[in-house]
């Protein structure tokens, strides 16, 4: 079997960890890969790499670091298709899906080049008499981000492009379940010229995780992943005297309105639950139709819809949606939707039978599944699923839809779907959730804003990427000046003040 490697101080290096596991094909179930799991030492090697070029990178001109970040965008550009397959092979997502993730990832790199113009200071002349004073933002040093399995290329997209333009060195510690990719994107910085250590990438498991959380050159974490997971890395990170910023879990919410274009809410439904296959933190899970007559007209339109999807493999282009990641988030998701049936939810589109297509049957598939009649005491709500799954939670009012999301541990993304103008003003306003998108399913923010959750959603004082990013991976300096005009004064012994 092939092994994945580490990527340090500019070259591929194997494990010598003596761990490591498998790697596998969800569309298949099979497994021609493996992937090495870092030991201490081994991260322990990544994080002298990045301290000892940082000394050189944090100096190296914003303008030079930004043209580096230009040429690797267009070496990204030109090879979002292997990049795309690479992601396909061992996450299952489909190909078009993949180039998706990739094209949010290079948004996150453009945004980066404007290195020179975002690391821009502030001056005040003369705050005193003959002085001035001025800040400026300056790098941490070593930084790590710790990534998950369900965009292996956007989420350390959303990290590292903003971290290297701001002057700091990056340690990648991606899932270990679709590692690929990472191995591709540091191959391909190294080509654009990124100095060797700068960028590194260390696969492995908890044993890497905590590596980095303990070790103490490493100075900011960047994670996103589940809930119970974020709050460990926050809690440990901070512990050991880090900033962390952590993205965790959702349940996120779309309210229908009886003013709504029921067919474009449908349809924006389609796409924001069932691509890839659910398995997105900014996927709808919840729909929140406001009345019976909304809910049933949904439906009605919903079920046809879902009963047509292509579900295959990522390697058929024509397919609508692929499998689950691995084995075991296949059963706990047909387990979840046993459990709604159990506690009284009904069934309208029934995935958990799913015959997959021929030359797939050892494949990791859930068919697309519809719930209608949940209530806020089920399982199918209270828990992030994170697969395809659409659950309806009917409402007879604006109030209690409201009501029912604010209910919720997560807060990470919701949608309202109206014409009143009004009514979504009012949405946007008062809605206790980080990201809300009006008539938009999935709002997540372009790369020039950012992106994150309130509540149990984000561990953190930051969001990631725009501007919240470039606060994250840099500190404050204020610097105050006066040049002595060859009179010499006595000292002074009191609080200073600028009259």
């Amino acid at each position: 079997m092939t092994e994945i490697a580490h990527f340090i101080d500019g070259v591929r290096v194997a494990g010598t960890s003596g761990r490591s596991q498998p790697v596998y094909d969800p569309a298949t179930g099979e497994s021609t890969k493996t992937v090495a799991l870092a030991s201490s030492a081994e991260v322990g090697m990544a994080v002298a790499a990045a301290k000892a070029a940082w000394a050189d990178w944090s100096r190296t001109p914003p303008l030079r670091r930004a043209r580096i970040l230009d040429r690797f965008k267009m070496i990204l550009w030109d090879r979002a298709d292997a990049l795309a397959q690479a992601i396909s092979a061992e996450h299952g997502k489909t190909h078009d899906d993949a180039l998706g993730e990739v094209t949010r990832g290079l948004e996150v790199v453009e945004f980066a080049i404007g290195a020179p113009h975002l690391l821009k200071g502030e001056i005040t002349e003369d705050v005193g008499t003959g002085v001035d004073s001025h800040a400026v933002r300056q790098s941490l040093g070593v930084v790590a981000g710790i990534t998950p399995f369900n965009f292996p290329a956007m989420v350390p997209m959303w990290m590292f492009p903003v971290a290297l333009a701001c002057g700091n060195t990056f340690i990648l510690k991606p899932s270990e379940r679709d590692p690929s990719a990472s191995l591709l994107i540091a191959d391909w910085l190294a080509e654009a010229g990124l100095p060797a250590g700068v960028f590194n990438v260390v696969q492995g498991d908890k044993e890497a995780v905590d590596a980095l959380l303990e070790h103490s050159d490493v100075k900011a974490i960047s994670f996103v992943g589940s809930t119970p997971i974020a709050k460990y890395i926050h809690e440990t990170g901070t512990r050991n005297g880090k900033r962390v910023q952590a993205l965790g879990g959702a349940k996120n919410h779309m309210v229908i309105l009886p003013d709504a274009d029921l067919d474009m809410a449908a349809n924006a439904l389609m796409g924001a639950a069932y691509g890839s296959a659910g398995e997105r933190c900014m996927a709808i899970s919840v729909a929140v139709p406001v009345t019976d007559r909304v809910a049933d007209a949904l439906i009605e339109r919903l079920v046809p819809k879902i009963e047509a999807l292509k579900v295959g493999p990522a390697a058929d282009r024509a397919s609508d949606m692929g499998p689950v990641v691995t084995q075991a988030a296949r059963d706990r998701i047909l387990g979840l939707i046993d459990r709604g049936e159990e506690e009284g939810a009904k069934i309208v589109v029934d995935g958990r039978n799913f015959t997959p297509p021929q030359g797939y049957e050892g494949g990791y598939f859930v068919g697309p599944t519809l719930i209608d009649g949940v209530t806020p005491d089920m399982s199918v709500w209270r828990e992030e699923i994170f697969g395809p799954v659409l659950s309806v939670v009917r409402r007879r009012d604006y109030a209690e839809a409201v009501d029912l999301i604010h209910a919720h541990d997560y807060a990470n993304g919701v949608a309202v779907f109206t014409r009143d103008g009004d009514a979504a003003r009012n949405f946007a306003h008062d809605i206790e959730v980080g990201m809300v998108g009006i008539n938009v399913p999935i709002p997540v923010p372009m790369a020039f804003h950012s992106f994150g959750g309130w509540k149990q959603s984000l561990f953190g004082d930051h969001h990631m990427h725009g501007m919240e990013g470039v606060r994250f991976y840099t500190r404050m300096k204020a610097i105050t000046t006066r040049w002595p005009s060859g009179v010499r004064t006595d000292p002074e012994f009191v609080m200073p003040t600028m009259g």
